[in-house]
């Protein structure tokens, strides 16, 4: 180290710091130019100040002398001394410091304080934030881990310090890490996949920085782990729904053409570049007016649509309608429209569902208007059932603690009957049954609608009754305008502590059947049905799920099918079969309502959807 001090002493005045070094200056705890034109009393007494003066000017060799450093804290050192010449009248001397041993070690232990300082502060810091933070030595094994590492892997800091990181990947991604471990440059957000103490699978986004000696050697790495499970759980949900959504838009026998609320062309499927001759890339982004609509009636398709921004009301909205339609080779054709309006953050977009009626006019020639009516019509029905029963779920969930299944059982007309299990986050599972009102195209795609909504705010909503708050108000201006509503129930179960969660929007209330109880109980809660008024605060309420204990939800068809004498089936007569068969599986017990309700109409088909939920705790 070139420790150097360069000491001016003015006649009749105090010796200042004229110059030093920046090691003299570290060595001291100072900013080198922190001590320039200070007073030498800043690092030694009035007295010392003398001393030093003489024992330098008479001194042939190295002599000790003590300072006082930044912190107040002595430090005491040998110095070689000597006169300088300047160009001033002041006299000057320059002190070079030396380090001996025991000054060196003092000065690493007063580093290495504060570095073991800065460390603990770090794993303070650590342990009061949620996220996983970690140290690696540069073999990859576990120098330091916080906390938070128990509540994403289920490990305790204790047993993760010391293993290798690759030890809590999945194999899958083993392989792939293994790969980057000799980089030593930072990366960020880097997905890992890591296996739970329990075996399953937790996603983490992860961010790691490499620190370096100064001779540029690795010391270690630290980092953090976020845990991403739950939200990359919806996201693949999400992205899975809208390539179904896709799939049916894309296979569709009918043009499926949607226009934003400039008038301008945002989707085009397969079926409408056969029926028009354009195809996707030339017609999105064009306006649809002037790409498809004859002259003579584009005023007053413009004229429609801005009556319906302004107002909220035209006339071929949600209406199947005959049409004259324009091919790109100029020709006009016949068309069955079908055009509906979806608010999305606060813009309109319009979905037209257009059928080439061409062949069928000229079949009217030979055959009766009425049958091909009904022949589309019906086309039209299967594409909305096969819709409903698409989105819901494949499966039914079965683990150790209880089973969820359920069944819809579509009338001979297109309703809005849903429902929906699906685990929340790896604490609760989320249930859902609802029922649009009607039964046409329209319920249907209401249907869709609502469970995309409810699947992606319920990983941030929490409780029931948020959720069917915010759900509301997500539908309501549409289904105010659309003349519709929607009865809701919606429950949520707490897989640790077995507690049921529910909150009711105007819907039927559900059976809960107590083990060895000799009667149903009904769950209810205050609550509008959804779209009658903007903003509802939905009532919440919390039962304990016992070992045994069963839970059945339904729609009105149920309860309100009706046998030849005019007589509703009711929920009393459901809540006799459940009591009977509690004990059997779900599936059977799901059989043996239907049976009944059979037995009672006296006939196998339904003038309404028939929508069963049920949950059974083992």
């Amino acid at each position: 180290m070139f420790c150097l001090l360069i000491i001016e002493y003015p006649p009749g005045a105090a010796p200042v710091i004229r110059q030093a070094t920046a090691e003299a200056a570290d060595l001291l705890g100072y900013h080198p130019e922190a001590l320039l034109q200070q007073p030498l009393t800043l690092l030694c007494g009035n007295g010392d100040a003398l001393s030093l003066w003489q024992s330098a000017i008479t001194a042939a060799t190295p002599f000790p002398f003590t300072f006082v450093r930044h912190n107040r804290q002595p430090l005491t050192v040998q110095i070689s001394a000597g006169a300088l010449c300047t160009d001033t009248p002041a006299p000057a001397i320059a002190l070079h410091i030396e380090t001996p041993n025991k000054l060196n070690g003092q000065y690493c232990n007063d580093i290495a304080s504060a570095l073991s300082d800065s460390e603990a502060r770090f794993r303070q810091m650590a342990e009061l934030t949620g996220e996983w933070l970690w140290e690696q030595n540069p073999e990859g094994y576990y120098l330091y881990s916080s906390a938070a590492v128990q509540q994403i892997l289920g490990y305790t800091p204790e047993e993760v310090v010391g293993q290798h990181y690759l030890r809590f990947l999945t194999a899958q991604n083993t392989t792939v890490q293994a790969q980057n471990a000799s980089r030593q440059t930072p990366f960020y957000d880097l997905l890992n996949e890591h296996c739970h103490k329990d075996g399953h699978r937790v996603v983490t986004e992860s961010t790691g920085l490499p620190l370096f000696d100064g001779h540029g050697t690795l010391l270690k790495w630290r980092g953090v782990d976020r845990d991403i499970t739950a939200k990359k759980y919806f996201q693949d949900a999400l992205i899975a729904s809208e390539q179904r959504t896709r799939l049916i838009i894309e296979n569709s026998t009918n043009a499926i053409v949607i226009m934003d609320d400039e008038g301008l062309i945002t989707d085009w499927n397969r079926q409408a570049e056969k029926t028009f001759g354009w195809t996707a890339e030339e017609a999105v982004g064009q306006v649809l007016v002037a790409l498809i609509v004859p002259p003579p009636v584009r005023a007053l398709f413009r004229q429609g649509l801005k009556l319906f921004l302004h107002t909220g009301i035209c006339p071929w909205l949600n209406t199947l309608a005959e049409q004259t339609a324009l091919r790109r080779d100029g020709t006009e054709f016949p068309i069955e429209l079908s055009v509906s309006p979806l608010l999305i953050n606060g813009r309109y977009s319009f979905s037209g569902f257009i059928r080439d009626i061409s062949l069928r006019k000229a079949a009217e020639q030979q055959i009766r208007a009425a049958q091909i009516t009904l022949a589309i019509a019906q086309n039209e029905l299967k594409i909305a059932q096969y819709i409903q029963t698409s989105l819901l779920p494949s499966a039914p969930i079965a683990t150790a603690d209880f089973t969820v299944t359920g069944l819809c059982l579509p009338a001979d007309k297109v309703g809005g009957d849903y429902f929906d299990y699906f685990y929340h986050n790896n604490r609760h599972l989320d249930m859902v049954i609802a029922d649009v009102s009607g039964h046409s195209i329209g319920p249907a795609l209401f249907m869709v609608e609502a469970r995309s909504m409810i699947r992606t705010q319920a990983q941030h909503s929490g409780q029931p009754g948020a959720i069917l708050g915010l759900l509301n108000q997500f539908l309501f201006d549409d289904l105010n305008k659309a003349d519709y509503f929607i009865t809701a129930f919606y429950l949520q179960y707490a897989l640790d502590s077995q507690l049921l969660s529910y909150a009711n929007a105007g819907h039927s209330p559900p059976l809960l059947m107590r083990a060895n109880a000799g009667a149903c109980e009904l769950l209810d809660a205050d609550g509008m049905i959804l779209g009658i008024r903007k903003t509802i605060v939905f009532e919440e309420k919390t039962v304990h799920i016992a070992e045994g204990d069963v839970l059945l939800l339904y729609t009105d068809g149920l309860t309100e099918a009706d046998n030849p004498q005019g007589e509703f089936f009711g929920w009393r007569r459901a809540a006799d079969v459940l009591a009977a068969h509690a004990a059997a599986s779900p599936q059977a017990i799901l059989d043996a309502l239907l049976n009944a309700l059979k037995a009672f109409c006296q006939r196998e088909t339904f003038t309404d959807d028939i929508t069963l939920l049920l949950f059974k705790r083992h």
